[in-house]
C-alpha cells in the first residue's frame, strides 16, 4: 500500500511537470487535439456515405453502428492518453540506447515509461466518443439500468487493457529485433475492423480479430450487449478474461525483455 502511494504520488508529480511543458506550445496542442477530433468525424461521415446506398448493414442500422463506432473511441482514447509513450519503445528507445535510463532509476520500468508522458491528443478520440455514445442514449437504442451502467464502465477499462496489452506485446519485440514499430503498427491498425459487425467480414478474418488480436473485445462484441437484448452479459465476463490474460502475457515478455537488454553500445 505504500508502494502504491508513493507511484501515485511520482506520477502526479511527473504529470504535472508534462502539462507544464505542453501549455509552454499551446498551439501545437490546440493543432493536435483538432486532428484527432476531425479524423474521428471523417470516420463517421464515412458511415453516413454507406448508408446512402444501403438501409442497414447485416441488419445493424446506422445507429446502432454509430454507438458501435463511439463505443470503440473510449477505450481507445483512454490507452491513447495514458500509454502513448509505449511506442517509443518499439521504434526508437530501444534502438537508440535511451531505455538506459530507464534501467537506471530505482523505479518500476513499465512505470518510468508510461509516466513520461500524455498524449493530450487523445482528448478528441474521448470527446468524439462520449459524444456518440450520449447521442444512442437519446436515440433510446442502449439498454440502460444499474447492470449495464456498471458493466458500461467494466468494458471500457477492460477494452483499454487490451489496447495497452496488445500494444506493449509487440513494442516489446524490439528487445530481440531491435525495432518493432511495423510490427506494432500493422496489429494496432487491426483495432478499425472491429468498429464494424464482425459478422462482415470472412470467417479468418474474425477469428484473427476476436482471439488472436481481439480488438473485437474492446468495441464491437461489448457493443451489442448494451444495445441488443439477446446478448448475454458473459461477453462482458471474457472481455475481462481476455484483458487479464494478453496482460499478464504483454507484461511477462516486457519484464523479461528487460532482463536481455543491451545498450546501443554493446
Amino acid at each position: 500500500m505504500k508502494g502504491m502511494k508513493r507511484y501515485l504520488r511520482l506520477y502526479r508529480v511527473l504529470v504535472t511537470q508534462f502539462l507544464k511543458t505542453i501549455m509552454q506550445s499551446r498551439v501545437d496542442f490546440l493543432i493536435g487535439l483538432l486532428g484527432f477530433f476531425f479524423t474521428q468525424i471523417m470516420g463517421i461521415a464515412f458511415l453516413y456515405l454507406v448508408f446512402q446506398q444501403i438501409p442497414n448493414l447485416k441488419g445493424w442500422t446506422l445507429d446502432q453502428l454509430i454507438f458501435i463506432y463511439g463505443f470503440a473511441q473510449i477505450p481507445r482514447g483512454i490507452d491513447h492518453l495514458l500509454t502513448d509513450n509505449i511506442w517509443l519503445v518499439s521504434y526508437r528507445l530501444v534502438i537508440n540506447g535511451d531505455f538506459d535510463r530507464y534501467m537506471l532509476r530505482p523505479m518500476n520500468i513499465f512505470f518510468q515509461v508510461i509516466a513520461e508522458k500524455l498524449q493530450p491528443d487523445a482528448l478528441g478520440e474521448l470527446l468524439v466518443g462520449t459524444i456518440l455514445v450520449v447521442r444512442s442514449l437519446g436515440k433510446g437504442i442502449v439498454l440502460v439500468d444499474a447492470l449495464h451502467i456498471v458493466l458500461f464502465f467494466v468494458s471500457i477499462f477492460a477494452g483499454a487493457l487490451i489496447y495497452t496489452s496488445i500494444k506493449l506485446f509487440f513494442a516489446s519485440l524490439a528487445f530481440w529485433v531491435k525495432v518493432s514499430g511495423p510490427f506494432l503498427q500493422v496489429a494496432y491498425e487491426m483495432a478499425d475492423f472491429a468498429k464494424y459487425p464482425t459478422e462482415i467480414y470472412a470467417r479468418g478474418i474474425r477469428f484473427l480479430i476476436t482471439w488472436v488480436v481481439p480488438f473485437a473485445f474492446v468495441a464491437y462484441l461489448p457493443a451489442s450487449f448494451f444495445l441488443k437484448g439477446d446478448a448475454s452479459a458473459w461477453i462482458i465476463a471474457i472481455e475481462c478474461g481476455i484483458a487479464l490474460v494478453f496482460w499478464w502475457i504483454a507484461y511477462a515478455l516486457f519484464q523479461y525483455g528487460t532482463h536481455i537488454y543491451e545498450s546501443a553500445g554493446n
